[in-house]
């Protein structure tokens, strides 16, 4: 069954004018990013299941329907963030659609709000990934920097680029030997040509100190990449120690993930570490790189909008997620109480 199939089948009534819609939306889903638009599918296969055994319907939606749908996400362990981003994709589904979403009734309005504040009083916090931060690269620089290993070789010069580039994994996967360039005092220059938050034809420029550059260098050298400017300038490594270049697919999100799981087991932080409330993150996971080098930012006094420009970030408030810990004791208040007591 096709996309286009599957968001036509959803709708009960019928009627050509949806279809219309939701053919012009599957046409337009360049429009989206890719995962926005697996969450979407997602989100649409789930919600259609909940309606089908429930005698409900899924498109058009009805508010008090959309009211039981999220009572029964919250009812199944779902986090109070799941269950606002389903909400938030039935509404773009709705919207694309021609149809009015079933969230802006005030119904769904207080469901939303007594799923948040039960989440919250229950003990619920936000998960974030475990930062991996500088003293950890340069941990692990020791241990694999000159590797016979071209696996090892590969791994450390993407953790290089991944901490000081603040990139997400699907950004680095996409970067191609043509995307590096030299400045003038050798060090390297990453074109890198449109981000999550970033899409527009300037695309975004990233400069690596001494240190990633050389272990980029590195990489490319010992890859036998300098040749090769279509090909993604991290590829897959063969257990026969050569690197199995590519210009059509770069690695999987999967393989970069397992970069990361390898470096944490290198580490060997796990003897000593504790999973957070969610149990999700138990170790180096792909976002990691960019918690750990926005924390190291912080940490040094860097200002949030820098940072932010820094980590491609739209808004402050995600921003503070990662680094509320690091700013905890450099709030108006404690200074405060600091330069005026004892």
């Amino acid at each position: 069954m096709t996309k286009m199939t599957q968001l036509a089948a959803l709708s009960a009534t019928g009627d050509a004018d949806i279809r219309e819609r939701l053919r012009e939306f599957v046409q337009d889903k360049e429009a989206f990013s890719p995962n926005t638009w697996r969450q979407l599918l997602s989100v649409m296969r789930t919600c259609s299941r909940w309606a089908d055994d429930n005698q409900r319907t899924f498109l058009p939606m009805s508010s008090a329907d959309l009211r039981d749908y999220l009572t029964f996400l919250q009812a199944n362990g779902r986090a109070s963030s799941t269950v606002n981003a389903h909400a938030a994709l039935i509404s773009m589904l709705h919207r694309n659609a021609g149809l009015t979403p079933p969230n802006s009734s005030p119904l769904v309005f207080r469901t939303i709000k007594k799923i948040n504040r039960t989440a919250v009083i229950a003990g619920e916090r936000a998960g974030q990934a475990v930062p991996f931060r500088l003293p950890d690269l340069l941990a692990l620089d020791a241990q694999w920097s000159g590797s016979a290993r071209l696996q090892e070789v590969r791994d450390l010069a993407f953790l290089h680029v991944a901490y000081a580039t603040l990139l997400r994994i699907s950004e680095l996967s996409r970067l191609r030997v043509r995307d590096v360039t030299r400045a003038p005092d050798g060090r390297i220059i990453l074109d890198v040509a449109w981000t999550k938050t970033i899409v527009q034809t300037g695309g975004l420029i990233k400069a690596l100190s001494t240190l990633p550059t050389q272990r980029l260098a590195e990489w490319i050298s010992a890859a036998g990449l300098a040749a090769e400017p279509d090909a993604f300038l991290f590829s897959r490594v063969h257990r026969s120690n050569r690197a199995q270049l590519s210009s059509d697919a770069p690695l999987s999100t999967r393989a970069l993930e397992d970069i990361f799981a390898r470096a944490w087991r290198t580490s060997g932080l796990a003897e000593q570490f504790r999973a957070n409330n969610k149990n999700r993150y138990s170790g180096w996971s792909g976002h990691s790189a960019r918690v750990g080098a926005a924390q190291d930012m912080a940490g040094q006094g860097y200002p949030v909008a820098q940072i932010m420009q820094e980590g491609t970030w739209k808004k402050p408030e995600t921003l503070m997620r990662y680094i509320r810990h690091v700013d905890a004791h450099k709030g108006a208040m404690v200074d405060f109480m600091e330069k005026h007591s004892g």
